[in-house]
C-alpha cells in the first residue's frame, strides 16, 4: 500500500548567520564562520568565552503580550516559524486550523528563564520568581507559542532529545502527516543556551573548543556552542499540490535508534543503524545519496566514529559522498542544530551546492572523508541526509529528495 508523501514548502531560520535564511544560506555558501567572543550574557568564571550568538532580532508582528511569556528559545522558534509560513504562502484558515499542527524540538528548554529564577532565589535572595516562569522554561513551550501564534489546533507537542531534537521533531511530524492526524505540520528545533549555568556546565565537560571549531580537521579540540531556531512548514503531497505550493524538496524519509550503551560516548552502530534505517525508510540507495550534512560536533571522538559509521553504511559509494559539517559556521546551536542543518540540506538540493567545512586546516586519516573544506563545491544533489547523533545515544537522521 503506498503511503503518505511529504513535502517542503517552506522553511525559516535564524542563527549567528543570518536572521533569515537568504542571509544564513549566503554565509552557509561563503563558508562564513558566525563563531566569536560572547557579548549578550555575563561570562564572568567562565574559561571559554566564544559561542555563536544572534547579535540582533529581525523585526516580527509577535504580540507583546504573548512575548512576555516566552523564553529566548520559544521567541527564536516563533520568528522561524512565522518565516517559514510565509515563505510557503500558507494561510491558516479556519477549516486548515484543525488540521494543521506544530512539533519543535529543544535540547535545553527555557535556560535563560531558570538562570535568572536561580539567581534571583539564590544570589539575591528574592521572596518571589518572575510569574511565568513555569511556563517559560517548560520544554515544550515553544510548540504551544508556535501554536497559538498561527491558529494551529492540529497535533501540538514538543519533543528533547539533546542534540538529535529536530531530527526527532521532523520524524514525529512526518508521522502525523502519513497517520493523517494533519495536512500541515510546522517542525523543527529550537535553542537559546548561551547562558552562565549551561556554558559552565559544558565546561565541566571539557568539550569546548578553545578558539574555533574545527569539524573533521586534525587540529580539532572541541565543540562551540550557538543559539538559533529553524522551522519547516510540512505538508502532505496532496494538499500541497491542491494549494499550488512552492516544494521545496521532499522530506523522503528517517531512521531512528539508541546506542543503548553510554550517556555521552557515541557508537559506531547506533548512528550507522539510524543512517541505514533512514535510507531503508526513504527509499534509497546508499548510492542515490549525494550529500552528507554530518553531525560534525568537532570533538576527536564524534567526528572520527561519524567517519566510521558513514563507512560503513556507504561502503564504497563513500569516496563519492560530498560530507560537511554545518556546525563549523553556526556552531552546535543544541536543539535547534538539525533544523538548521534542513535548512543546508534543502537549498543544496535547491541551488546544487554543497556547503562547506569551515575552518579545516590540516587532514586527519582518521576521518578520511571528503568533507568539502573551507570552499562550497558546486554538484548535482538529487538527495541529502541529516545526521542527528545525540547524548544518551539517541540517533535520528532524516532524509530530503529533490522533487
Amino acid at each position: 500500500m503506498s503511503r503518505q508523501r511529504v513535502v517542503i514548502t517552506g522553511i525559516g531560520g535564524l542563527c549567528a548567520l543570518g536572521t533569515n535564511v537568504p542571509a544564513i544560506w549566503e554565509s552557509m555558501r561563503a563558508g562564513r564562520s558566525g563563531i566569536g567572543p560572547i557579548t549578550t550574557t555575563p561570562m564572568e568564571d567562565l574559561k571559554v568565552q566564544i559561542g555563536a550568538e544572534i547579535k540582533e532580532l529581525p523585526a516580527h508582528d509577535l504580540d507583546r503580550k504573548q512575548i512576555a511569556t516566552m523564553d529566548r528559545f520559544s521567541l527564536l522558534a516563533a520568528i522561524a516559524a512565522s518565516e517559514a509560513i510565509r515563505s510557503a504562502g500558507l494561510e491558516i484558515s479556519e477549516a486548515l486550523s484543525p488540521r494543521a499542527g506544530a512539533v519543535v524540538g529543544t535540547g535545553i528548554y527555557g535556560a535563560i528563564t531558570a538562570d535568572e529564577a536561580y539567581r534571583h532565589a539564590y544570589r539575591e535572595k528574592r521572596s518571589r520568581v518572575g510569574i511565568f516562569t513555569v511556563p517559560k522554561t517548560m520544554p515544550g513551550a515553544a510548540a504551544g507559542q508556535v501554536s497559538m501564534a498561527n491558529r494551529l489546533r492540529g497535533p501540538v507537542f514538543g519533543v528533547t532529545s539533546a542534540c538529535a531534537s529536530s531530527n526527532h521533531a521532523f520524524a514525529t511530524a512526518v508521522d502525523q502527516l502519513r497517520l493523517g492526524r494533519a495536512d500541515v505540520m510546522i517542525a523543527g528545533g529550537t535553542d537559546a543556551p548561551l547562558v552562565f549555568g549551561v556554558l559552565k556546565g559544558w565546561e565541566a565537560l571539557r568539550a569546548l573548543a578553545r578558539d574555533t571549531c574545527r569539524p573533521f580537521s586534525a587540529e580539532r579540540d572541541g565543540l562551540v556552542i550557538g543559539e538559533g531556531a529553524g522551522m519547516a512548514v510540512l505538508e502532505t503531497y496532496e494538499h500541497a499540490r491542491a494549494r499550488g505550493a512552492p516544494i521545496l524538496a521532499e522530506l523522503a524519509g528517517a531512521g531512528l535508534s539508541g546506542d543503548a550503551s553510554d550517556i555521552v560516548a557515541p557508537t559506531v552502530e547506533g548512528p550507522a543503524s539510524a543512517m541505514r534505517r533512514c535510507l531503508a525508510d526513504a527509499a534509497l540507495a546508499p548510492e542515490d545519496v549525494d550529500y552528507v550534512n554530518a553531525h560534525g560536533t568537532g570533538t576527536k571522538a564524534n567526528d572520527q566514529i561519524e567517519t566510521q559509521a558513514i563507512r560503513s553504511v556507504f561502503g564504497a559509494h563513500a569516496d563519492k559522498l560530498s560530507v560537511s559539517s554545518t556546525k563549523s559556521m553556526h556552531a552546535h546551536c543544541m536543539g535547534a542544530s538539525g533544523a538548521l542543518e534542513m535548512i543546508a540540506c534543502v537549498m543544496a538540493i535547491r541551488d546544487g551546492v554543497i556547503p562547506p567545512t569551515a575552518n579545516y586546516t590540516t587532514p586527519d586519516p582518521d576521518c578520511d572523508l571528503d568533507v568539502t573544506p573551507n570552499v562550497a563545491r558546486e554538484r548535482k544533489v538529487r538527495a541529502a541526509i541529516s545526521n542527528g547523533f545525540a547524548f544518551g545515544g539517541t540517533n535520528a537522521v532524516v532524509a530530503f529528495k529533490a522533487i
